[in-house]
């Protein structure tokens, strides 16, 4: 397993928090390609499927609830020594 990287955990939550490939793009204001395959990255990095996608919707899996907790955590803690320095 290799270790996922903050750009596509940034994405991840971004997708789980607006719960949409696109709105998280424009948030991050990246193309909703680039959102896909970091996350699609990150899943196959960790080994397991984060979201549940139709051509509709988009929703968290079980395991991606969980990690989704721990992403937020990281990246809030980096931001908050990003800001320290």
């Amino acid at each position: 397993m290799r270790r996922p990287n903050l750009p596509a955990m940034q994405a991840f939550r971004r997708v789980v928090e607006l719960q949409s490939f696109g709105a998280a793009a424009r948030s991050l204001e990246v193309t909703g390609g680039a959102v896909s395959k970091l996350v699609a990255q990150l899943e196959q990095d960790l080994g397991v499927r984060l979201l549940h996608r139709t051509t509709r919707s988009v929703s968290v899996s079980t395991q991606g609830a969980v990690y989704y907790q721990d992403a937020v955590r990281i990246l809030d803690e980096v931001d908050a020594a990003t800001e320290a320095a």
